[in-house]
């Protein structure tokens, strides 16, 4: 049986099924005769959760790195925000009900705000309120935790869904990958994977009702397949596939330090997406030769108020410094849409995703775009810094906020600040933008395709809309001559273009953008040594041939077809 799921991390494993699953927790409303009795309950659950977060933390600094350790005390915030555990609190005081059910109502609303956002870096956070409050909902009833370090034999973990915490605590001596029935390939687990170096599938439905305890299962993290009841024939033949990708692993690491050169001598630069200083490490660690975007909604995202200049020139600042004279492009704040705060109010929209957000709620908002562009400014004697507006659509809009940005500069310098050099760009991702790009690379130094947002746009379709979805083609032609013409504009006028959506880091992607002329890539860190590897194997000439022609065609099936025969050669 061929269970399909998503590949979350790379590579092959065979080993004995290990079901993995937590006690359910039970929650119903109650009436409380003692409250103040109740919140003492409420906050000693609150506080032991704490210390098991701490000590997990601990044990990821040790067997992981800093990265990883900061997902814990991003747990451990969360426990400080006085609108999770206040609310339950005032909650439990207010309506005279049980703790356990006064806080499954609180996070669940946190939960259902992360799960309803569209970007899926932000959705999969989600993960982590659940997970914060499945602990502190055990510990109100006193429920033992399961432990995954209690597993010394070789396994492949199979539950419904593994939290960050699980995932922290699994040693690769023993557990040879996972698979879950939920997740994505931006979910903690799944990042957690790719840093430990085992395979997993996620997002497989049903796996862990179709799998039984301790049967032999083959996963395949490359296609994002479990194999159940394989014969010996399957087993030989992915004992050798395994033997084949570890030898290529071994090599991709010799691209590490390197610069990405095509086989006729072009040079491109691969660059990593982050969403936090600590994801600087991971850029480093795989070679990236610049960050290409660094989301800087969750500095706002995941605090309890909107974070002061010192807190976001502290970030910016450990970033810029991590990648040295390697170029940091920083987003300026992008909520609104599915981007909620907790502690802001967006207004009410019929459709949030075209309305008041990103610059255009900047620029309606001075005060928090001014704090952030001071942050941003005096920043800038520590690194590359350049600095990018999203959601552009007009020429307009573009100098409304640069001017605001040189208002800024004038001020700081009036206060005796230094400033530093630094480029100014924009995010491609309004088809509009994309049309006039020849006049905005007159004013701008850079652009970033943002090829989610317009895919989406540009076929007017939700790509989270399932009845839709297949407007989501990345491949089709009419993108490619969108894409085309940024580039070329950019190009005319002595600038560059980079790419930051998720289109950049696909290898069937990676012939077309380079034949394009993309000057750089930005994607996540464990893609890069894969793309650089295939970069070093194509030359630039027979890529442009290839994209000649894809913009012939007039479906994606058809340019698809074309990409999968030049990858075959």
């Amino acid at each position: 049986m061929i269970i399909k799921g998503i590949g979350a991390s790379d590579g092959y494993s065979i080993a004995k099924a290990y079901k993995f699953a937590h006690a359910e927790v039970t929650v119903s409303r109650q009436m409380i005769a003692d409250v103040e009795a109740e919140i003492v309950k409420f906050e000693n659950a609150v506080e032991a959760s704490k210390l098991q977060l701490t000590e997990i933390m601990e044990k990821t600094r040790i067997n992981l790195d800093e990265e990883h350790a900061a997902i814990f005390e991003a747990h451990i915030l969360i426990l400080t925000d006085p609108e999770l555990t206040g609310g339950a609190i005032d909650k439990i005081r207010s309506e005279g009900v049980n703790a356990d059910f006064a806080f499954a109502e609180v996070s669940n609303t946190f939960v259902a705000m992360f799960e309803a956002m569209e970007d899926d870096y932000f959705r999969e956070r989600a993960a982590d309120m659940k997970d914060v409050s499945k602990r502190v909902l055990y510990n109100i009833q006193g429920i033992a935790i399961q432990d995954p370090t209690q597993i010394k034999e070789e396994v492949i973990v199979v539950a419904n869904d593994l939290t960050p915490s699980d995932t922290a605590l699994l040693d690769k001596r023993f557990v040879k990958g996972f698979v879950t029935d939920v997740g994505g390939r931006t979910s903690h687990s799944a990042i957690m994977a790719r840093t430990l170096e085992i395979p997993a599938v996620v997002g497989a439905k049903n796996a862990f009702d179709q799998i039984e305890d301790g049967e032999l299962l083959i996963l395949d993290g490359v296609k994002g397949e479990v194999l159940t009841g394989a014969d010996e024939a399957t087993v030989s033949a992915y004992q050798t596939k395994q033997k084949e990708y570890l030898a290529q692993k071994e090599m991709l690491k010799a691209y590490k330090d390197k610069a990405t050169m095509t086989a006729d001598n072009q040079h491109v630069e691969l660059a990593a997406n982050i969403g936090s200083p600590e994801d600087a490490d991971g850029a480093v660690n795989n070679g990236a030769e610049a960050v290409g975007l660094y989301r800087t909604e969750f500095l706002y995202m995941g605090n309890t108020h909107f974070p002061t200049e010192e807190e976001q020139l502290a970030a910016y600042r450990a970033v810029l410094e991590k990648m040295g004279e390697k170029g940091v492009v920083v987003r300026t704040l992008d909520i609104g849409g599915d981007k909620e705060l907790s502690y802001y109010e967006l207004p009410k929209e019929m459709n949030p995703f075209l309305g008041n957000r990103a610059v255009r709620l900047c620029l309606n908002e001075p005060d928090i775009f001014k704090t952030q562009l001071r942050a941003l400014l005096r920043a800038s004697v520590y690194g590359n810094l350049k600095i990018m507006f999203p959601m552009i659509a007009t020429l307009d809009e573009f100098r409304k906020a640069k001017a605001v940005l040189m208002e800024v500069k004038t001020e700081l310098e009036a206060e005796g600040q230094e400033i530093g050099k630094f480029e100014l760009g924009i995010m491609i991702e309004i088809p509009a933008a994309a049309v006039l790009a020849k006049a905005f690379a007159k004013e701008v130094d850079f652009f970033s395709i943002g090829t989610n947002d317009l895919i989406q746009y540009s076929f007017a379709a939700d790509r989270m809309n399932e009845k839709v979805s297949y407007l989501y083609q990345p491949y089709h032609p009419a993108l490619l001559h969108l894409i085309k013409g940024v580039i070329e504009a950019s190009h005319a006028e002595g600038k560059w273009t980079g790419m930051c959506g998720e289109m950049a880091g696909e290898l069937m992607a990676a012939p077309l953008l380079l034949g394009l002329g993309l000057d750089e890539f930005s994607m996540s860190a464990s893609s890069i040594l894969k793309i650089r590897h295939f970069m070093a194997g194509v030359t630039k000439e027979e890529c442009q041939a290839l994209v000649e022609k894809a913009l012939l065609c007039g479906t994606e099936q058809e340019v698809i077809a074309l990409v999968e025969e030049f990858l075959a050669k």
